[in-house]
């Protein structure tokens, strides 16, 4: 019977993880790749993955799919606001199914922070906490992806507006927090685990200071009030609840609740995680 199941498989982490997992030398029968729908990862089922259906909004599904399964990683779900009903589905189904134990991708400070994006986090990690499953939270701070999908623009327009102030965040790829989940998952825990991850913390002047060495082109940031930047954001095209939540993450940073200094990603990488200026060089590449 296959050994560990990622949820959310078809995702951009959730095949890293798979890939991960794969590199650590596990077998691809005893991965379990939980998806909604099978045919997007047919390519992992071709190498030997067990690939299973499971949508977090149709509980009936997670059953079957964990069946036979030691451990979980549970990736958070997208549908903000939907999300704790569905975790909640996921940790019934790894219960009922004898998971032994059970990932969650959460937030960093997920028990403390006012990120507007906590509260389906924080709840899930009561439900773990109730559910009598041991657990590992794995509190993952921003992907730097979030700023190197942007260089064409940064480039472009030769400035990084914000009103993250002099916040700093604690990023790293999402490639590191795959290949930190895997380690967990596969690794030996006692009890119920709580990790802070986030890789080498930055200041968005230091992103664009970071962005323009490595680029050729002078970019700087332009530091705005929230409001100012929401405004900035609806005049762009942004609706106003849109503009809002994104400004209010900004806020979240400027407060500090994007950084960490734990070192529980590097101790699960085994390695200093990535830095800004190597993922802003590896994408522009």
């Amino acid at each position: 019977m296959p050994t560990y199941a990622v949820t959310g498989a078809s995702g951009h982490l959730g095949r890293l993880v798979i890939e991960s997992l794969l590199a650590r030398g596990v077998g691809a029968d005893d991965v379990v790749a939980v998806v909604r729908t099978p045919a997007k990862v047919a390519d992992l089922a071709d190498r030997g993955v067990v690939v299973r259906e499971g949508d977090y909004s149709r509980p009936d599904t997670l059953g079957p799919a964990l069946d036979g399964v030691r451990r979980v990683l549970l990736i958070s779900g997208d549908e903000v606001g939907q999300r704790v009903g569905q975790h909640s589905a996921v940790v019934a189904a790894a219960r009922a199914a004898g998971v032994e134990r059970i990932a969650y991708t959460s937030i960093l400070r997920a028990d403390t922070t006012e990120n507007p994006l906590a509260p389906d986090h924080r709840a899930t990690e009561e439900v773990l906490r109730s559910s009598g499953l041991p657990f590992t939270v794995l509190r993952n701070g921003w992907y730097t992806e979030n700023y190197t999908d942007q260089l064409p623009r940064y480039l472009e327009q030769g400035e990084i507006v914000g009103a993250a102030g002099s916040g700093r965040v604690s990023a790293a790829p999402r490639a590191d927090y795959a290949e930190a989940a895997a380690a967990a998952l596969v690794g030996d825990a006692d009890g119920d685990v709580v990790l802070e991850l986030g890789g080498p913390a930055f200041t968005f002047a230091e992103l664009a200071a970071t962005v323009s060495e490595a680029g050729g082109r002078p970019v700087t940031h332009r530091a705005l009030a929230t409001d100012e930047f929401a405004a900035t954001l609806e005049s762009a095209g942004l609706d106003a609840g849109t503009a809002a939540f994104v400004a209010s993450l900004d806020e979240a940073i400027a407060r500090g609740d994007l950084e960490t200094d734990s070192d529980d990603l590097a101790r699960l990488l085994g390695r200093a995680p990535t830095s800004l200026e190597q993922a802003v060089r590896a994408a522009l590449a």
